[in-house]
């Protein structure tokens, strides 16, 4: 029953039922996990002291630095089902580390350890969301990916709607430190999801040889791959990833997209975290129900237009042009932000910018990736999701810091963004070109 309502609203075949919806389960636990902890951890990085964010990006980057090259280890020496399983493992140990520093340590020791926190939190996140949409590259087949990706989407659109409900709803009650114990349970379940996903991987890929320009086989065959692709070991090297990217104009484009987009995204932030600070200062809980309820903003605009948008805009209009979408609201919001660096502008443009980047931004960039070898979508897909993007993080944090330390106001900011959001626009249409010449166009 649950199946034939998806199918009314999705193009979505009788054999991909089971495996969608444990995507979807799957990706729904795992943002539910995250955003729980979200507006907890912007709140430490105002309580630590918005002067010091660039500092906090810096150790953000030497974590992706350190965690890179485990990952790609993992990779590189066991199968998917095992390194997947020890990722949300460690993952939910780290939580349950911070909860117990949380609780013994003195008000002072606190801010030191929120700090960390922060740091924690911004690894934690590229990483599960990454290693997600790198397992969907490797199962769905490119045009499975038009059609499903959107839909599975509004999986984590509904897991961050919860989360950030829990949070706004609970802070008060529980306080923000109990919260993560219920992040660890959340991510737990994603695991269990992400296993259970797998047992129907081998319908999900006889699905794809029925599609209209089968490259897979019969499904006796798909089948049997599906099982191979679960027990194979990827092998190579730990630095795979940085090398394959600097050898592909494709995947270099995909690396550039994704700096610009986490550049401006950085501006942003530092932008509302500053406006916040000056208008909210001294207000812990305020703060972090400001966060908790732009979370419900961002993430229930992100729904509906996932629900009724995003396959039919990935459709009609192709990946390049939805690509473009996000770009283009950058430079109208970034304008409108110089007119009036105010925090209503400012918490608007980010609920806006956000929800056009969860419905459609990241979808499109994802279905990028199914083309590639199976190396780049683990590797060279971790690569960029993870260190370019805190590495944009860091030209983001400390262009904006050095601009300000030498007078540039809220207004001269934001006006910097506009060209910036422009050649992201370019690299993006350029892309949807690279990506049709691979003949994934149906």
């Amino acid at each position: 029953m649950i199946g034939r309502l998806i199918g009314k609203a999705v193009d979505i075949r009788e054999d991909e039922v089971h495996a969608v919806g444990w995507s979807f389960a799957y990706f729904f636990l795992v943002l539910a996990s995250y955003f729980v902890i979200r507006p907890i951890r912007d709140q430490m990085g105002v309580a630590g002291g918005v002067e010091n964010l660039a500092w906090l990006f810096t150790g953000t980057l030497v974590g992706m630095l350190l965690l890179h090259p485990i990952f790609s280890a993992l990779v590189a020496r066991y199968p998917r089902r095992v390194f997947i399983a020890w990722i949300y493992r460690v993952f939910i140990g780290m939580l349950l580390t911070f909860y117990l520093l949380f609780t013994v340590g003195d008000q002072t020791q606190n801010i030191w350890i929120g700090r960390a926190f922060f740091i924690w939190t911004s690894v934690f996140n590229l990483f599960v969301v990454s290693v997600f949409w790198s397992f969907m590259t490797d199962t769905y087949h490119p045009s499975q990916g038009r059609r499903l990706f959107g839909f599975i989407a509004v999986g984590g659109t509904v897991g961050a709607l919860l989360g950030s409900s829990i949070t706004a709803s609970l802070v008060g009650i529980m306080g923000p430190i109990n919260l993560l114990l219920v992040s660890a349970l959340l991510l737990e379940l994603a695991g269990r999801s992400a296993r259970a996903f797998e047992r129907h991987e081998a319908k999900l890929v006889r699905a794809a040889a029925l599609e209209p320009d089968p490259e897979d086989g019969n499904g006796d065959a798909a089948a049997d791959t599906a099982e191979e692709k679960q027990e194979e070991v990827i092998g190579g090297g730990i630095l795979d990833g940085i090398r394959r990217v600097a050898r592909s104009r494709y995947l270099l484009g995909l690396a550039a997209l994704i700096l610009l987009f986490a550049v401006v995204s950085t501006f942003l932030y530092f932008h509302l975290l500053a406006i916040v600070e000056d208008v909210m200062a001294g207000d812990d809980e305020g703060q972090t129900r400001l966060f908790a309820m732009m979370e419900i903003a961002v993430q229930s605009l992100t729904l509906v237009t996932q629900i009724f948008l995003t396959g039919r805009i990935l459709r009609w209009l192709g990946l390049g042009l939805s690509l473009a979408i996000l770009p283009l609201v950058s430079i109208v919001g970034f304008g409108i932000l110089a007119l009036s660096p105010v925090l209503l502008v400012v918490a608007l443009f980010q609920v806006l910018r956000r929800a056009a980047n969860f419905a459609i931004q990241r979808p499109a960039r994802e279905v990028l990736y199914t083309v590639v070898e199976r190396t780049d979508k683990y590797k060279a897909k971790n690569f960029n999701d993870t260190f370019v993007y805190r590495a944009a993080d860091q030209l983001g944090a400390w262009s904006y810091t050095g601009m300000a330390f030498f007078g540039l106001g809220l207004s001269a900011l934001a006006l910097t963004m506009v060209p910036v959001s422009a050649v992201w626009l370019l690299l993006a249409l350029w892309l949807g070109v690279r990506y049709r010449r691979y003949g994934q166009e149906a």
